[in-house]
């Protein structure tokens, strides 16, 4: 038992408890060292990295590089989609201006008309990759031109180098003051008019007035000033969008006619994809979007787009689009259509074109 004592003693003795917590702390400086070494050696690897791809000016995607391929699909709200903020390194890049996603004024316009299938058109263009469009209409050349041109620019969508911005606002076709405020913006942006027999144009248009407020007057009482004498009511808004000469004369004496391409409104439905070619190239853009995007529906009338990759359903437009239509006194159309011949007859000389409407 003496033994163990003096044994025990002497351990004590050689080896204080000041010593295990010298070489403790030791052990621990040691490894904080080498979790700092660790941290820096990674954060290097990986900023080195960084800076070689930014720095390599070779690995520049072009602008269709950025839309996820394969869907054939551009889907968005309000031009919010493919370079939304699910993508800020795309802005945060600044090695080249491809990679660099920027509001800019629109170059191209969808101007007119109301009730013509712009909003189809929108949508169907949606569809390129290179085209950047905003949803909403902004009504900026009719309605808030004193907010300035750096307001009409914070509405635009992000786009890179090589995409278009374009909008599309109905009313500007038929407003006095719009192609004088366009020209100013800039003298070479591309229009665009989808137009549409302006009989039917009419009849859709007041569909849509009836759907809103149920209580006004029946068609027929609003097309004529005198319905005894057959006098046309042509500022009557339905009927006076559709002297297409009138506003078209307008846009000429600001534009040259090779900067305003017009879409057939009937071969829009028939043949979207023949009708999207046109505009492709009117845009100078590849012709990305085809046939293989739309089938006919039935039930609407109109083309639909087919369904994108991960979306169960076909695109369709809204249940405000494709209405049954108000029925009409066959008597009345055919006094409108005797009323449009002649307008429609200048419209097509101006049009350098001959859209068939009876």
């Amino acid at each position: 038992m003496g033994a163990f004592y003096h044994h025990y003693f002497n351990q004590q003795h050689h080896h204080p408890p000041t010593n295990d917590l010298r070489r403790l702390f030791h052990r621990l400086t040691i490894a904080s060292s080498l979790s700092i070494l660790c941290f820096s050696l990674v954060y290097l690897l990986t900023g080195g990295c960084e800076s070689e791809l930014t720095e390599n000016s070779d690995i520049k995607p072009s602008a269709r590089d950025f839309v996820v391929r394969g869907s054939g699909w551009a889907q968005e709200g309000n031009g919010t989609d493919a370079l939304g903020s699910s993508h800020p390194a795309l802005e945060g890049n600044s090695s080249g201006k491809e990679w660099t996603a920027a509001r800019r004024l629109p170059q191209a316009l969808i101007i007119g008309v109301k009730k013509g299938g712009t909003r189809a058109l929108l949508e169907f263009l949606r569809l390129h990759p290179d085209i950047r469009a905003l949803g909403s209409e902004p009504h900026f050349f009719d309605r808030h031109y004193a907010r300035g041109l750096d307001w009409y620019r914070s509405m635009m969508p992000k786009a890179l180098d090589g995409q278009i911005v374009i909008e599309k606002t109905p009313r500007y076709f038929v407003t006095v003051d719009t192609p004088a405020r366009v020209h100013a913006m800039s003298q070479d942006v591309k229009l665009i008019v989808v137009v549409r027999d302006p009989v039917t144009r009419a009849i859709s248009d007041y569909t849509q007035i009836i759907s809103k407020t149920p209580d006004i007057p029946p068609f027929e009482s609003l097309a004529f000033k005198n319905r005894t004498t057959g006098q046309i009511d042509s500022l009557w808004s339905p009927l006076w969008i559709g002297l297409y000469a009138q506003h078209m004369e307008r846009w000429l004496a600001w534009f040259p006619r090779s900067q305003i391409h017009l879409v057939s409104g009937e071969r829009l439905i028939s043949d979207p994809a023949g009708e999207l070619g046109k505009v492709q190239d009117f845009l100078g853009l590849q012709r990305i979007v085809t046939d293989k995007h739309f089938y006919f529906n039935k039930t609407k009338g109109f083309p639909c787009l087919k369904k994108p990759e991960g979306s169960s359903k076909p695109h369709c437009l809204g249940k405000t689009k494709g209405r049954t239509h108000v029925s009409i006194d066959p008597e009345v159309i055919q006094k409108l259509r005797d009323f449009y011949k002649p307008h429609n007859q200048r419209f097509y000389q101006l049009a350098g074109q001959n859209f068939g409407w009876h």
